[in-house]
């Protein structure tokens, strides 16, 4: 008897837990379909706050990796700090090359960045005004003016640096030897036989021989000239030309050997313009670390463009 007694008051326990299993929700309740689960850690100290080198900046669901290099080599064990900031609209657009050209020379003229406008850009983008800047040294310089088509022997009026799609662009740290940022063009080659640049401008002036050919109507009755000429390298400035030849054959040389004439000459040429920008910083000292560096690109409101470290 006692023992039915315990068999019917274990069967009531189950009656009653099986009220109370229906009461609350039976099978609809997400107790059902759910196992235990653990709250989210809290993030530690919150911010973007990363420790380089070959890190990755999270921002939001996408991520820059920031790359490093000095002369092309990739660091490995040099440790850089930052913060990687408000991406701005022009990021994925414009980009940094990831290396730093001449890193900590001590002529800023030989150290460069180099920056490029993706041909998806669609239109041209102005840069003057944005800054280039390091997290380590806080060394930060504002992007300047330009002039796209330089003249010789006078001082060229600045506008906005606006750069084509498809286009790179030198950030060169020291100052310009013809003082002002320049577009590379047909002709610029002219230029390094009074300064130097670095790295060398392209030497893809027009040849003397075709210049005589197009803007010396007697050429051909002119053997003299012709023999001279195409002895002439390109992008050489004749500021002499020998008196053995004609008067007129001088009058072309200093009138077209030159880059002034040059350009006067070809600015509407289909390939007159050239596909690099030089814009100079106006440094008079390296910017750059060599090692243990970040570099940031920042638009005119101070967001960030793109960034690597090395």
């Amino acid at each position: 008897m006692g023992d039915k007694h315990d068999a019917w008051f274990f069967i009531g326990i189950f009656i009653l837990i099986f009220i109370i299993w229906a009461a609350t929700g039976g099978p609809s309740h997400p107790l059902s379909f759910t196992g235990p689960t653990l709250q989210q850690p809290t993030p530690l100290g919150g911010g973007t706050y990363l420790q380089l080198p070959q890190s990755n900046f999270s921002i939001g669901e996408s991520s820059v990796s920031l790359k490093g290099s000095s002369g092309g080599s990739y660091g490995t064990s040099n440790l850089v700090g930052g913060t990687f900031g408000i991406p701005s609209s022009y990021r994925g657009l414009v980009s940094l090359n990831y290396s730093v050209y001449g890193a900590g020379s001590s002529n800023p003229n030989n150290e460069y960045i180099k920056l490029y406008v993706a041909q998806n850009a669609g239109v041209p983008v102005d840069i003057s005004g944005w800054t280039i800047s390091s997290d380590a040294s806080n060394n930060s310089v504002t992007i300047p003016k330009g002039t796209e088509v330089p003249s010789s022997g006078t001082i060229n009026a600045a506008q906005d640096i606006l750069i084509n799609p498809g286009t790179n662009v030198l950030l060169i740290s020291g100052q310009s030897p013809i003082g002002a940022s320049f577009k590379e063009n047909k002709c610029i080659g002219y230029f390094s036989n009074f300064q130097k640049f670095y790295p060398n401008l392209p030497q893809n002036c027009p040849t003397p021989s075709d210049d005589l050919s197009s803007f010396y109507p007697d050429y051909i009755r002119d053997s003299a000239c012709i023999d001279y000429v195409k002895n002439l390298p390109r992008c050489q400035i004749e500021l002499s030309p020998p008196p053995t030849i004609s008067g007129a054959c001088q009058s072309f040389s200093i009138k077209y050997l030159n880059y002034n004439g040059c350009v006067d000459a070809h600015k509407n040429d289909s390939d007159f313009n050239g596909n690099t920008w030089r814009v100079y910083l106006g440094a008079t000292k390296s910017l750059w670390r060599t090692k243990n560096e970040l570099i940031k690109l920042r638009d005119a409101s101070g967001k960030t463009i793109d960034a690597f470290s090395y």
